[in-house]
């Protein structure tokens, strides 16, 4: 079980970053928005949402096949950290009944970023990745 648990974890938090990269091709203005939002207006320019996309296609990528693993890891482990901080309302108060801005629906940010920081530390364990392959050849 836990070697199926650990490769669903890393194909579906992988595949979150493509989607993620995906949408700021997409929709830039709902890229734009986000970053109005949550981000304190960092990063809103349309190019610089495309580089960051491209970026986030490419980290969700190598995620999801498990290649590059002890580089590719950390850097995930901060997209989602750095996510999880700009909803810390929702974590903190899910339902926004002391903090204005909470919602409910942001609240799995922190189970996202709890699941990153496992894949990371159980990386040894999950031998369902290209680097896996690769390392008995």
């Amino acid at each position: 079980m836990k070697r199926w648990g650990l490769f669903l974890l890393r194909v579906t938090t992988g595949w979150l970053l493509v989607l993620w990269g995906i949408d700021k091709f997409q929709d830039v203005a709902h890229s734009q928005a986000v970053a109005e939002t949550f981000y304190f207006g960092i990063g809103t320019q349309a190019v610089l949402l495309k580089v960051f996309g491209a970026f986030e296609i490419l980290i969700g990528a190598l995620v999801v096949l498990g290649l590059w693993r002890k580089r590719v890891y950390p850097v995930m482990f901060a997209v989602l950290l750095i996510t999880t901080i700009g909803v810390w309302k929702s974590i903190v108060d899910p339902w926004g009944w002391f903090l204005d801005g909470a919602n409910v629906l942001f609240y799995p940010s922190a189970i996202i970023v709890a699941g990153a920081l496992l894949l990371w530390g159980t990386m040894d364990e999950d031998g369902m990745t290209l680097d896996g392959v690769l390392a008995k050849d």
